[in-house]
C-alpha cells in the first residue's frame, strides 16, 4: 500500500522519494476538488434554478436525484481528501525520520566510520589507554539493547570512537524503527479508505467515513492539527487562515471540518462549508446507535440538514455544529460577514441539540431576519441563533434545575469569543450588532455584557422573558442604558420568578407547584414542560405566600434586578400579555415562548425586528413595572 516493505532497511529509508508520495497526494486532491466543484454546482446552480423555474412532481423527483448526486459527490470529496492528507502526512513523518538518518550517516562519513546494512557501525582505532597511551583497537558498535554490544574494556580512557559509533548506530536504528511503525500505521489507515461500489452511497457509508476521518485526524496531528491556532484571538485566526495556501486550506477542510467550522475568526462562507461536511460525518457517527441521547441528537441533526437542503430565503449558514455536551449548533439567516445589521440570539432553559431546537429556535432567528428586512428593505441582515453552550436542563426530578449561574458563566465567555469572531470577519467598518437573550439565555448575555470589555461589537442588547441578568442596573451591560431593551409579557411567569429572599419563604410551594406544573406542561413539549414547572412553582408559591403582590413591590427577581422594572433603567418595549399560565387550551409556558413569533405576538416580533434593523427609535414602548 505504501512505498516500503515490512523489513525496512536504512538504505530504503534514505532513498525513499517523499516527493512521490506528495505527488500522489496531489492527484487525490485534484479528484477531491473536482467532486467538490461538482457538488457546489449542483447546490448553488442546478437546484436553485430548478426551484425557481419548475413546480410539480417531476421537479421534485429531479431535485431528489440532484440531491442524491450531491451527497455522492460529497462522499467522494471526503474520502479523496482523506487519502490526500494521509499521504501528505505519511510523507511529512517519513521526511522527519529521513532527516534523523541522514544526519547520522553524514556524521559517520566525516569520522570515516562504516554503517552496515543491519545498522551496526564500524570504527577505526581510537585514543590510547589510561596508562600506556597505546591506541585502542577499532571495532563495531551496535544500537543500545542490541545483542553484540561491545563490553567495557576495563580501566581505560573513554574510547571516543566507540561512543560516537554507538550513538550513530542508535540514531540509525531508531530512525528505521520509527519509520517502520509509521509505514505500518498508515498502511492500515489507507487500506480502510475504500469507497462503496455502485451509483448510490448508502447511509452506512457515512458511518464508515466518520471512522475514516477520525483515523486520519489522529494520524495527521503533527502534520496539520498542531498548526491550528488554539485559544487565539479571532483576529489572529483570521490572519492565519488568510495566509494559508489553497492546498493547505483544502486539506484542513477535508480532514478537520469540525475544527475549522467551529473556529471563531474563520470567514462565514468557509465555516458553512466545513460544518455542512461535519454535519454529515456527525450523522454517520450517530446512525445505528440505539441510546436515547443519540436518537434525540440525530433527529436534530437531520432536521438541520433537511432545512439546509431545502434552501430558501434568507439563505442559511451553518456557523457551528458539534456533539459535545448537550450539543452545539450555530445557524445564521443571512451572511454575517456581509450584513450591515447582525443579531445573535441565545436560547435558554432546556435548550439542546434536538428536533425541537432545529424547528423552533431556528424559526425564531429566521422570523427575526425576515422581520428586520421588512422594517428596512434596503438593509442587509444576518440573524443568528447561538447554541454554543450547555443551557440548564430541567426534569421531573429537578424541576428547578435552572437556579444557578455556572452554565451562564461558561456560556458568556464562549459567546463573547464568537462575537469577537463576527467582528473580525464582518466586512463593514462598524456594523450594527444586537445581542439577544431569551429566558436563561438573557442571563448568559447579561453576564457576557458584564465581562471586562463587554460583548465585542455590540450596540444594543435585547432581553426577553428574562429571570434577570446578574446586574442591578442596565448601565452595567456595556452599551448604555438607552441601548438595553426589555420585553416581558404580563403572563410570563419566568419574568416574575421570586428573588432569593422570597424564594426562601416559598419553599415547598415552589417545589410542589413546579412538579405539578411540569406535568401539566408536557403537552407543550420539553420547553413547555420545563416552563410549566416554573409556572406551577410560582403559582403554588403564590397561593401560600402571595408572591405576586410581593413581586409588584420588589425590583429583584431570581438573577438580580428585574430587567422590566423601573429600577433597572432599561427601555421596555410592548409585547402581548399572552395566555395565563394555567389557561384552558394553552400550555403553561406559552406566554414565555411567543416573543419572536409574528403569528402569536406580532407586536413583540416587530419591536425586536426594529431594534435589529437599527430602528430602535421606532419601537412601541411600554411602561416599566
Amino acid at each position: 500500500m505504501t512505498a516500503l516493505s515490512s523489513t525496512l532497511t536504512w538504505a530504503q529509508l534514505r532513498d525513499l522519494e517523499c516527493a512521490e508520495l506528495e505527488s500522489a497526494a496531489d492527484g487525490w486532491g485534484k479528484a477531491s476538488n473536482r467532486a467538490d466543484a461538482g457538488r457546489d454546482r449542483i447546490e448553488k446552480q442546478l437546484l436553485v434554478g430548478l426551484r425557481e423555474s419548475q413546480r410539480g412532481a417531476a421537479a421534485e423527483a429531479a431535485a431528489g436525484r440532484l440531491r442524491r448526486m450531491s451527497r455522492n459527490l460529497q462522499y467522494v470529496y471526503t474520502e479523496c481528501g482523506l487519502i490526500r492528507t494521509a499521504l501528505n502526512s505519511l510523507a511529512h513523518e517519513m521526511r522527519v525520520q529521513q532527516g534523523v538518518l541522514r544526519r547520522a550517516l553524514e556524521e559517520a562519513e566525516s569520522l570515516k566510520f562504516t554503517v552496515h546494512a543491519d545498522g551496526s557501525v564500524s570504527y577505526p582505532p581510537g585514543p590510547g589507554g589510561l596508562f600506556d597511551g597505546d591506541p585502542l583497537p577499532g571495532g563495531t558498535a551496535r544500537a543500545s539493547g542490541v545483542p553484540g554490544l561491545l563490553p567495557s574494556s576495563g580501566l581505560v580512557a573513554p574510547h571516543t570512537h566507540a561512543a560516537a559509533a554507538r550513538d550513530i548506530s542508535d540514531r540509525v536504528t531508531g530512525a528505521v524503527r520509527a519509520a517502520a511503525r509509521i509505514d505500518w500505521r498508515f498502511t492500515r489507515i489507507l487500506r480502510r479508505l475504500r469507497a462503496e461500489e455502485g451509483l448510490k452511497v448508502p447511509d452506512r457509508a457515512w458511518t464508515d467515513a466518520a471512522g475514516d476521518a477520525a483515523a486520519v485526524r489522529e494520524a495527521a496531528r503533527g502534520y496539520l492539527e498542531s498548526r491550528i491556532p488554539r485559544g487565539g484571538a479571532p483576529a489572529a485566526v483570521r490572519e492565519w487562515w488568510a495566509h494559508l495556501t489553497d492546498e493547505q486550506r483544502e486539506e484542513y477542510l477535508a480532514v478537520y471540518p469540525d475544527r475549522i467550522g467551529n473556529l471563531d475568526g474563520i470567514p462565514s462562507l468557509i465555516r458553512d462549508t466545513a460544518n455542512r461536511d461535519n454535519l454529515q460525518l456527525l450523522i454517520g457517527k450517530l446512525e445505528g446507535r440505539d441510546d436515547e441521547v443519540s436518537r434525540v441528537r440525530l433527529a436534530g441533526l437531520r432536521e438541520i440538514g433537511r432545512q439546509l437542503e431545502a434552501g430558501g430565503q434568507p439563505p442559511m449558514y451553518l456557523l457551528g455544529i458539534g456533539d459535545e455536551g448537550n450539543g452545539r449548533a450555530i445557524v445564521s439567516y443571512g451572511n454575517p460577514d456581509t450584513a450591515r445589521n447582525v443579531a445573535a440570539y441565545v436560547p435558554g432553559l432546556n435548550t439542546s441539540l434536538d428536533e425541537e431546537f432545529a424547528r423552533g429556535d431556528l424559526k425564531r432567528a429566521r422570523d427575526t431576519a425576515i422581520g428586520a428586512k421588512e422594517m428596512d428593505p434596503d438593509a442587509s441582515v444576518a440573524s443568528i441563533v447561538w447554541l454554543g453552550y450547555d443551557a440548564p436542563q430541567t426534569s421531573m426530578d429537578d424541576p428547578l434545575g435552572v437556579t444557578g449561574q455556572s452554565d451562564a458563566k461558561a456560556g458568556a465567555a464562549a459567546y463573547n469569543q464568537f462575537m469577537a469572531g463576527i467582528s473580525a470577519t464582518n466586512q463593514h467598518a462598524d456594523p450594527h450588532v444586537t445581542a439577544i437573550g431569551h429566558s436563561y439565555g438573557s442571563l448568559t448575555v447579561g453576564l457576557a455584557a458584564q465581562e471586562k470589555a463587554g460583548i465585542p461589537g455590540a450596540d444594543d442588547v435585547v432581553l426577553v422573558g428574562s429571570p434577570g441578568t446578574g446586574a442591578r442596573f442596565a448601565d452595567e451591560l456595556g452599551v448604555g442604558r438607552g441601548h438595553v431593551f426589555v420585553g416581558a409579557a404580563e403572563n410570563d411567569p419566568v419574568t416574575k420568578l421570586p428573588n432569593d429572599r422570597e424564594a426562601s419563604g416559598l419553599g415547598a410551594g415552589i417545589v410542589g407547584g413546579a412538579s405539578a406544573g411540569f406535568s401539566l406542561g408536557l403537552s407543550g413539549g420539553p420547553v413547555g414542560a420545563a416552563v410549566g414547572g416554573v409556572a406551577g412553582g410560582v403559582a403554588g408559591g403564590a397561593m401560600g405566600f402571595a408572591a405576586q403582590d410581593a413581586q409588584s413591590e420588589e425590583s429583584d427577581v431570581w438573577f438580580g434586578t428585574d430587567p422590566a422594572h423601573r429600577d433597572f433603567g432599561a427601555t421596555r418595549f410592548a409585547v402581548s400579555e399572552g395566555p395565563r399560565p394555567l389557561e384552558w387550551g394553552h400550555s403553561p409556558g406559552e406566554a414565555h415562548s411567543n416573543y419572536f413569533d409574528p403569528a402569536k405576538d406580532q407586536v413583540s416580533a416587530d419591536n425586536i425586528a426594529r431594534i435589529v434593523a437599527g430602528k430602535s427609535d421606532e419601537i412601541e414602548r411600554e411602561r416599566p413595572r
